[in-house]
Parts: structure tokens; sequence; C-alpha cells
């Protein structure tokens, strides 16, 4: 089934013949990248919208996800007569380097000794996943995108698209992100990190070798990050110290309060359809993660001469992203005469506000992409 299908999912194999660089030195290849596909191109490939997943997320943003049987995580943004609507747009949507979902990552077979790399995979960065995906693009025979997307992990990839090949990209659409990741993001991926390490299944990152996996140590990693993605108030709202299924404390260890067993349930659910060391490598890469370092360590740098057109958004309850990082990035491209529209939406929601339906935000990216397509002359397929 070609490019031009909707609602296909393929697999890609690229780079073949040559091994991609990467930043740390090292180089990869062949690079399996995963991917779907919604909508149809239209005649002179302009249409095109690359949807970038978050941390935890995988190329299955609409549609029924093959492992788990739940919906696509962007079911509320892309799709017909969505803000992404894929009755006029061709949305792609790829697994990132280093992922488990089909593309190439630790959980993939080391070509060189026919076994999973497991911890000898190299170290990637958001920036090598970026030239994967332009990879996939250049397959594709996209010349240049119409429209970048993406949240959290995913805002970090827009904005190495923006600046890596500001000349393939129209629009760029960075949300609950950040120009790099801060002290703190840093320090919650490493107790997530040392959880899996301490796992004794873990193995070093051979547990494929031993036929086990550290689900124990990947739950907990998972229990803590979901914190970090809502807020307080959502976490009241939410549970409260409401007891789950009893009337009365154990005084014990059991979980008592409903906020335990729903982190619980996160952590069970989610080693079902994550690799650990894929958890391992993902999170390192974001913490890696700094637009201005290769600019001088001056962010506005990183924008100077960008013809792309930016809209920023962030969410006023989000603590892991919060909207001074966003803020941070417009003004940066305000202060080269970029073109940049900003908006914090109010929600107390946290940080996977963008992943809900939030009407404010839909609307904001609506007009945004309506827009871009009008200033593009964007033709239906």
């Amino acid at each position: 089934m070609g490019p031009d299908a909707g609602g296909a999912s393929h697999i890609a194999r690229l780079a073949v013949d040559e091994a991609m660089p990467l930043d740390c030195g090292r180089s990869l290849g062949p690079i399996d990248i995963a991917y779907t596909t919604h909508g149809r191109m239209n005649a002179d490939r302009s249409n095109a919208v690359l949807i970038c997943h978050a941390l935890t997320g995988d190329q299955h943003v609409v549609g029924t996800h093959p492992v788990t049987g739940r919906a696509g995580w962007w079911e509320t943004l892309v799709g017909p007569g969505r803000p992404i609507d894929t009755d006029r747009m061709f949305v792609i949507c790829a697994n990132i380097l280093g992922g488990c979902m089909g593309s190439t990552g630790p959980a993939s077979i080391n070509p060189q000794t026919g076994t999973v790399w497991g911890t000898d995979f190299p170290l990637v960065t958001i920036a090598d996943m970026v030239r994967a995906q332009k990879l996939l693009i250049d397959h594709l025979g996209i010349d240049r995108l119409f429209a970048v997307v993406g949240g959290s992990m995913g805002g970090m990839q827009v904005l190495q698209w923006a600046v890596s090949y500001p000349d393939r990209v129209f629009a760029a659409v960075p949300i609950a992100t950040a120009a790099r990741h801060s002290a703190q993001n840093i320090a919650f991926h490493e107790v997530g990190r040392q959880a899996i390490i301490a796992d004794p299944q873990w193995h070093q990152g051979r547990y494929a070798d031993h036929d086990t996996r550290p689900t124990k140590g990947l739950a907990v990693a998972r229990m803590t990050a979901h914190i970090t993605y809502l807020s307080e108030m959502a976490l009241h709202t939410k549970f409260g110290r409401r007891l789950q299924d009893r009337q009365r404390m154990s005084y014990g260890f059991e979980a008592d309060f409903q906020v335990e067993s729903y982190l619980r349930h996160q952590g069970i659910s989610f080693v079902d359809r994550f690799d650990a060391n894929s958890y391992l490598y993902i999170t390192r890469a974001m913490d890696y993660f700094d637009i201005a370092a290769d600019h001088g360590g001056v962010l506005a740098n990183a924008f100077r001469g960008s013809r792309v057109r930016f809209c920023l958004i962030s969410f006023s309850s989000d603590w892991l992203f919060p909207t001074v990082e966003s803020r941070t990035i417009a003004r940066a491209i305000n202060a080269v005469a970029g073109n940049v529209s900003f908006t914090e939406i109010d929600t107390d929601r946290g940080h996977d506000a963008f992943l809900l339906d939030e009407p404010v935000f839909a609307r904001i990216v609506s007009g945004f992409m309506d827009g871009a397509a009008a200033h593009a002359g964007l033709v239906r397929p």
C-alpha cells in the first residue's frame, strides 16, 4: 500500500546502504522506521503534516492501537473534520528512533551479532530522531512539510525540525515543551532510570538474553513520571483522599487510596506495551536536548533567518513544562523577527492537557492550521 493510502500502517527500511551518523559519534544502519499515514497526499505533495509523539507515545496517533486495543492517543486533534483534518491533510506519524513499536531501538536485532541490541545500542538524541524522520520524509518524496506538530517530547522534535531543516517546514506547532530539559525534569528521569536499573531482572540491559523483563522497575518509573503529567488540582479533583474499594484504612501497605490504585494500574498496563531499555534511552535523549547549545548558547540564534511560522501553546497548570518555557522560546523567535504566536491555555489538567479534550486548545490549533493553509495556498487532495 503506497503513501497515498489513508489509515495504513507501514515499516520503511531506510538508509540500507549507508549508516546514519549519530550525535554520540557512532553510526547506525540499516534503520527501520515504523509509521502510520492518514488522509491523502495532494498532487504537489504540499499537504503533509508530521505528528511527533511524546515519550510514551508511538505512531498510532489515531485508530485502534494494535497492542492495547485502545483508541489512538490524539483522536481529539487528528481526524476527519478535526483541527488537523485528514480530509484535507496527509498526516504522518512515525515511531521514534530508539522506540519499541517497530522502529529501530534497543529491543531490535543488532545485525552484527544477530542478537537483541540491549544496552549495546548507541545513545540517540532528539536531533538523531529528527534525522531519521527526515529520511522517512525523503522516502515519501515530500520536499517540504506543511506542518510539524507535537507535544512534550514531540514538541522538542518540532523545534529540532524547525531549527535543523527550516526550509523543509512551513509551520511548526510545539506544544507544552521547552528548548532544553530542566534540572528538575532530568532528576525525575533519573529516578525512573534507577528504578529500572535496580530491578534484578534488568541484567545490565541484557534481559532479553535471560528471557525476562524488569517489569517492576519499569512500572515504578512509569508511576513516577505519570505524577508529573498531572497537576495537584487534577489529582485532588479526580481522587482526593478517597479510599479504594474499602470503608476504612487497612493500616498496611495495600492500595488504600484511589490514587495509589490508579498509579499501580498505570504502571502495570505500561509494561505490557513498552520496552525498559527504550525508556532509558528516550529519557536520556530528552535530558540531552538543548536547542541553544549548538548556537553559541543563545537561543535566538537557533531561529535567526527562519521563515517557519510558529504557534507555541502552553497550559497554566503544567509544572513539568511550565509556561515560562514556551514564553522563552517565543521571545527568542521574536528577538530575530520571526513569525510566532503564543498562547497559554487556562486549565487545571496539567501537562497531559494536550492529550485531552480541551476545546480552547482545539480551537487554537484549528485556527492556526487554517490560517497557515491559507497563506500556503494549500490545495485539497
